[in-house]
């Protein structure tokens, strides 16, 4: 280990930091009030570090098992984002955490150190730790409240979390005993040789690394877990866990496959597979989503019917001809994170806002909430169309470009099946919209967010809108993100 390679971890390391900070601030004042500031300015520390990290070029640090690029610092600062708007939504919710305010931040930051080291792993020991480290701190913070619907929360979700983590580790051990390598760029020399004869144990190996990945990304059928811990959790939790949770286990799986799998004949078998669990996704998770009379269960399948249409474009991935070099495929993925990112979390600090005031998650709760608060209800109005992919919100787009490019690829069939359950989506999103502006109500007292939540609802509603207007900024660092793990 040497200097260079800290100052390459240095984003994750000063969140690391940061989260220690949180912690002896903590223990040193009574003025709980603090904390989320304190957490909230210091992540400027670790964004300034990946800034600083992006002209470097690719890099490797610790004998190769760690990788700065381009690639991995667009997740970097997907997190970095989702990590400040969660702290920033939760500064009125957190005092229901009485004096364990400083641990709800620090597990926090740390889920995120986790998540900011699986972008840039690229060896499966590295990997599979990383994701210990994503994990853990979930559980923790789904089993925050003490009440017994919480605590069942962060039980399922840290058992079925063990499960999922046991499958991909038997994986990768076959993975390893077929190529001799825990590296993924030796892997996928290994796999490419032309006189490799590919094995059962090694398909094995790969149906069980991308059912251990389709628990972390709530993919049909591995998403048993999600309606549960979605509606347990603390809120912020939840809109935590449904945005950068599901960036970091995208950011994997791309990273694994392109690097590792990207052999023509390989990627064809698990172009089909992924094709399949992306059309399960979107039907299964949008047709259940319409039974939901809790905001945060509908959204938790409405976040599997999401990561259906994030598959479309890794299924483009696979799809394209032999030598191939179109890139849309996986910036399109990219791309529709950041947008689904700053959607969704429009959304959940909308319901932050009114389950403060209510103590209720139940879609009813929100009747009225056009007369109540034109601003919150104007935010959730643009998350739901963005949701659907109604111009002119950066859903829109994102699925516009999905969508290109697997009929760039050939997946018109799978194009076809998304444009269908966007359309079947808009039945349920819709009805919030129509909860809010036209059930009656006997009273319209006004609802005042806090300034934190009201913050944040603002920053991510004018993402959710600029960035449908002009996308262009994002697409462009998504395809430098992409080139960067090709060279």
């Amino acid at each position: 280990m040497t200097l260079h390679d800290i100052y390459l971890l240095s984003p994750e390391l000063s969140v690391a930091i940061l989260a220690a900070v949180v912690i002896t601030v903590d223990l040193m004042v009574r003025n709980k009030r603090i904390l989320p500031i304190i957490a909230f300015v210091g992540l400027l520390v670790p964004l300034y570090f990946s800034i600083q990290l992006w002209d470097v070029g690719p890099k490797q640090a610790f004998s190769g098992t760690f990788q700065v690029d381009g690639f991995g610092l667009f997740f970097k600062y997907l997190v970095l984002g989702a990590a400040a708007l969660v702290v920033l939504s939760s500064t009125e919710y957190a005092k229901r955490f009485g004096n364990h305010q400083g641990e709800y931040y620090a597990l926090i930051l740390f889920s995120s150190t986790g998540m900011m080291l699986l972008a840039s792993s690229t060896e499966l020991i590295t990997l599979y730790v990383a994701l210990e480290l994503t994990a853990l701190p979930i559980a923790a913070l789904a089993a925050f409240i003490r009440e017994s619907r919480s605590a069942e929360s962060g039980m399922k979700f840290l058992v079925l979390s063990a499960v999922s983590s046991a499958v991909l580790l038997y994986g990768m051990v076959l993975v390893y005993g077929f190529t001799g390598s825990s590296q993924l760029n030796e892997i996928g020399f290994q796999i490419s040789k032309p006189d490799t004869d590919l094995s059962p144990a090694l398909m094995l190996g790969i149906v069980l690394i991308t059912a251990g990945f389709g628990f972390k990304i709530s993919a049909v059928p591995f998403q048993m877990w999600a309606p549960d811990v979605y509606e347990g959790a603390p809120t912020p939790v939840t809109g935590f866990l449904s945005v950068a949770s599901k960036a970091a286990g995208f950011a994997v799986i791309i990273r694994v496959f392109y690097t590792a799998f990207e052999f023509d004949t390989l990627s064809i078998e698990w172009a089909t597979m992924i094709a399949v669990l992306s059309a399960l996704s979107m039907s299964v998770g949008n047709l259940i989503a319409i039974r939901q009379d809790n905001i945060k269960r509908m959204l938790a399948y409405s976040t599997v019917a999401q990561a259906g249409y994030l598959m479309v474009g890794l299924a483009a991935i696979s799809a394209l001809p032999p030598g191939g070099s179109d890139n849309a495929g996986p910036s399109g993925v990219l791309f529709y994170l950041a947008g689904y990112g700053m959607t969704n979390l429009t959304a959940f600090a909308v319901i932050i806002a009114v389950s403060n005031k209510t103590e209720s998650d139940m879609i009813g709760t929100f009747a009225g909430l056009g007369r109540k608060s034109p601003f919150l209800a104007s935010a959730m109005t643009l998350s739901m169309i963005s949701l659907i992919g109604i111009p002119p919100t950066v859903g829109f787009m994102a699925k516009v470009y999905i969508f290109g490019a697997a009929m760039d690829t050939g997946l018109w069939w799978l194009v076809v099946i998304g444009v269908v359950n966007s359309a079947v989506s808009a039945y349920y999103y819709l009805r919030v919209v129509k909860v809010m502006y036209f059930s009656d109500i006997d009273e319209s007292e006004p609802l005042r967010p806090g300034i934190g939540v009201a913050s944040a609802a603002f920053l991510a509603m004018a993402g959710t809108f600029i960035f449908g207007i002009f996308p262009s900024p994002i697409i462009e660092i998504a395809h430098k993100a992409v080139t960067s793990i090709l060279e």
